[in-house]
């Protein structure tokens, strides 16, 4: 109860206005003994006048009159003349004087809180001005014992009262928090363990109810979270339903297309010329499609295995894979160049690499053939102590904006029509695994240009 929200409340009110009420306390005090005496004076005044109307008093009637009044002296100060009026025998020596008429708050407080705490017996002389201008002065004697008394059972009522205050203050402004902000948190609270439970479940998304502004702003953020949440793991779901669907369909669709592939290395040693010229473009888009489908089906799986790192020559792997190229460029005015010094070696799996630099490449000489121009690419290496930096440069017509958005996403960062989107992706997850990275230095119609950055050291495996 005490670790509830309702219940820190509670405590927390009534402690506020025990404070406040004790603040509230002092003063009263004060104030309290403050009248005491004015009272004392008031009543002391109305014994002397009865004297001043019959100067011949008894001394019962006088006794009477003081113990009426509660002092032992009454002084009177009338045209400049100080005149005993009522007098009787004091326990004991004045230990003080108070002059009501001109103490400020703070002096009353500060007494007030003395003669609270002090259990003293004592007599002290109250000096005050006459009620309606009846004389210059009035002063009385009189025991502290009776005003500390009255000021004690005063002082606990004010405190009893403010304890009541207190309890029915806090239970009240309970209720209004339970009511107003613990129930409809507990209600947030309950809508998001139910989403949780199913978060691809849009009936489980919440509906902002709450009338509280900020309440209705959090359920609002909360909705807005879980619709995005719900949407994201729906495309997810989807995603990885269609990868598990499309390496499957890659998978067979590479055997067909293997065959396909004897089949048309005999269709290539035909001697009908319609058949030889056709043969190279079959036989360069049967391999291209062999390739999409290799792609796919590395992506596809859960994993790229760890690279085995060794050192090896970057110069045969940027050969092997221009050899390859080569075949696909034909006719096609496209130079490959490299500028890599000799001896060049770097610490990497040789097979990623060659899947790493033939999927840039390959995009590379795609994008030239696509736009129909004559084209270069240039691959040149350098190193420094830290790092090796490959950098594959070309004239092609560079990429479009969204494309560059997207670059290294798969199924989106495919520039020409048909493509997967799948190179980059599998070429990024390839050089991260190396601890290197993949980044598009620049791209515009004066061409496109990639940065490999490899690292050397052990830090790098």
């Amino acid at each position: 109860m005490i670790n509830s929200l309702s219940g820190r409340l509670l405590v927390l009110t009534t402690i506020f206005v025990m404070v406040a009420e004790v603040t509230i306390f002092v003063p009263s005090i004060a104030r309290f003994r403050e009248d005491y005496m004015l009272n004392r004076l008031e009543r002391a005044q109305i014994a002397s006048l009865t004297l001043l109307a019959d100067d011949m008093i008894d001394a019962e009637l006088e006794a009477e009159l003081l113990r009426n009044a509660e002092v032992f002296n009454v002084v009177l100060r009338r045209d400049e003349i100080r005149q005993l009026v009522l007098s009787s025998p004091m326990p004991q020596l004045i230990s003080g004087t108070i002059d009501l008429r001109d103490n400020s708050a703070l002096v009353l407080i500060r007494d007030a809180m003395s003669r609270l705490v002090s259990p003293e017996r004592e007599v002290i002389r109250v000096i005050g001005a006459p009620v309606r201008d009846a004389g210059l002065l009035i002063e009385v004697t009189m025991e502290t014992a009776p005003m500390r008394a009255a000021m004690i059972d005063y002082g606990l009522r004010i405190l009893l009262l403010s304890a009541v205050i207190s309890v029915i203050t806090a239970f009240l402004l309970f209720v209004a928090m339970r009511i107003l902000l613990v129930k409809p948190i507990k209600g947030v609270v309950h809508h998001m363990q139910h989403y949780a439970a199913s978060p691809e479940d849009a009936r489980r998304i919440i509906t902002p109810t709450a009338g509280v502004t900020e309440l209705r702003e959090a359920e609002e953020a909360l909705k807005s979270l879980q619709t995005e949440l719900t949407s994201a793991l729906k495309q997810k779901e989807r995603l990885a339903q269609l990868g598990s669907a499309v390496s499957k369909i890659s998978h067979d669709l590479r055997n067909i297309l293997t065959s396909a592939q004897l089949f048309t290395d005999r269709i290539e040693m035909s001697k009908d010329p319609v058949v030889a010229r056709m043969a190279p473009k079959l036989v360069s888009s049967i391999t291209r499609a062999v390739h999409l489908c290799e792609s796919t089906l590395a992506f596809g799986r859960a994993e790229e295995p760890g690279p085995t790192l060794t050192l090896v020559s970057l110069v045969d792997i940027v050969e092997e894979v221009l050899d390859s190229e080569r075949l696909s460029i034909g006719d096609f005015d496209l130079s490959l160049k490299t500028d890599i010094p000799e001896p060049f070696e770097i610490r990497a799996d040789p097979e990623q690499m060659y899947r790493v630099l033939g999927n840039l490449i390959r995009n590379a000489r795609q994008a030239i053939i696509t736009s129909r121009a004559s084209g270069e690419i240039c691959i040149s290496a350098s190193e420094s102590a830290a790092a090796w930096e490959i950098r594959l440069r070309d004239n092609g017509p560079g990429l479009p904006a969204k494309a560059q958005e997207h670059l290294f996403s798969p199924f989106q960062g495919s520039v020409r029509k048909g493509g997967s989107g799948l190179g980059l992706a599998i070429s990024m997850e390839l050089i991260r695994g190396h601890g290197g990275d993949v980044r598009l230095i620049k791209s515009n119609d004066q061409g496109t240009e990639f940065l490999l950055t490899l690292p050397k050291g052990d830090g790098a495996l």
